[in-house]
């Protein structure tokens, strides 16, 4: 690591001290260094850096969204589910660092046993939040490289979400690469078969961004009008489904190409298979597999706007689809927000969603998390009802 400049100092000691007042805790250049070299894991057991502890940025717990899980026909439940409305995170602001809150999503959805799901579950918070933290900090001192440069002595710097954005889907990648890296040794240790999709939300600032590994999916529900021509041109609304992730499937023809590249062949067992054994081509773990053109890369979507007409991004695992589609997870929503009886056996849109798909003989693990779009961004309030 290249030396400190006399702003760059300067800078380093501001984020430190933010981040001591915030999360009690501190980057030291040592640090960073075990940093560069390894990947989260390495960072938590270096001996250059503190006992990391993230527990202070996180202001709700799971129970805050509306959440539901359901065991379903199977023998084991090897979902796992993740949601907080609120984290705070650092920033770059036009005095050095600030804080911003980010909402964050996930549904890890577990196959061949619970143990992929559950690290990736456990682990996934602390280890983003490090990526940010860390990334964050090389981004301050290269804008005081630049600074330095260019003669300024001024700690004043320009203000760019488009950075923080980029910074926080960095992290997101980073992260599921370091879990599936720490797991892989695990499970090469403990004779470990399982693995586990992922599917991340992340929101700041009235924008979403979504990232996808395997067939869990990420749906908007947003609010269309529409004439009736049963009711005589009568206007009337609903929600519509868009689908924001793509499933990674073996025969989607980029994924078959992939695995068959790498030695795996595609084969028809009830569902397209790997090898005829995995019916995803993207996941944590799956150890056996992974020379067969298996990967843990998430397919990201850019940031992408709310607009005032979206009401609802729902995040549910691949059980919930087996007899549902999108779209009939929008009609529940909009039905049961116009009348709650609609669903009376459920206390949450999300456990309408579970009931309505365990009932239509769904025989997967069921898992949803439903963020009310108007709860997580202020600036999306609706004069209208749906």
């Amino acid at each position: 690591m290249a030396e400190f400049t006399m702003v760059g100092e300067k800078v380093a000691l501001l984020f430190g001290a933010f981040l001591c007042s915030s999360y009690a805790y501190e980057v030291s250049v040592s640090c960073m260094m075990a940093y560069d070299e390894g990947d989260a894991s390495a960072v938590f057991n270096s001996p250059e850096c503190p006992r990391w502890d993230f527990s202070s940025a996180i202001n709700n717990v799971t129970d805050d969204c509306l959440v539901a899980t359901h065991q379903g026909r199977r023998k084991y439940q090897e979902d796992r589910i993740r949601c907080y409305l609120h984290v705070t995170v650092p920033v770059l602001g036009e005095d050095g660092p600030n804080e911003a809150g980010v909402g964050i999503a996930a549904v890890f959805d577990g196959h061949g046993g619970k143990e992929a799901s559950e690290m990736a579950s456990q682990k996934f918070l602390d280890y983003f939040l490090l990526h940010v933290v860390f990334n964050t900090y090389k981004n301050l001192f290269s804008h005081s490289n630049e600074h330095e440069e260019a003669g300024q002595h001024s700690l004043k710097f320009k203000v760019d979400d488009e950075s923080t954005h980029g910074i926080l889907a960095k992290a997101l990648l980073r992260t599921i690469q370091d879990i599936d890296s720490e797991f892989s040794q695990e499970a090469l240790k403990n004779d470990y078969i399982s693995g586990s999709t992922a599917i991340v939300v992340l929101w700041m600032n009235g924008q979403i961004l979504v990232g996808n590994l395997g067939d869990s999916k990420a749906l908007l529900c947003s609010r269309k009008t529409h004439f009736d021509q049963d009711s005589e041109g009568e206007l009337l609304t609903r929600l519509q489904a868009e689908e924001l992730t793509r499933d990674h499937y073996p025969d989607r023809d980029d994924e078959k190409a992939r695995i068959e590249a790498a030695g795996g062949v595609v084969l028809l067992v009830g569902v397209p298979r790997v090898n005829g054994i995995l019916a995803v081509s993207r996941s944590i773990g799956d150890i056996r597999l992974k020379r067969y053109g298996i990967v843990a890369e998430p397919e990201v979507t850019g940031w992408r706007r709310l607009s005032t007409e979206d009401r609802y991004v729902v995040i549910g695992s691949d059980g919930i689809y087996e007899r549902t589609s999108p779209q009939d997870v929008c009609n529940i929503l909009h039905e049961t927000s116009i009348d709650s009886s609609s669903c009376s056996s459920s206390s949450s849109l999300a456990d309408c969603i579970v009931h309505n798909a365990f009932c239509k003989g769904s025989s997967d693990n069921l898992s949803v998390i439903v963020i009310p779009l108007r709860q997580i961004s202020p600036s999306l309030e609706h004069k209208e009802q749906i």
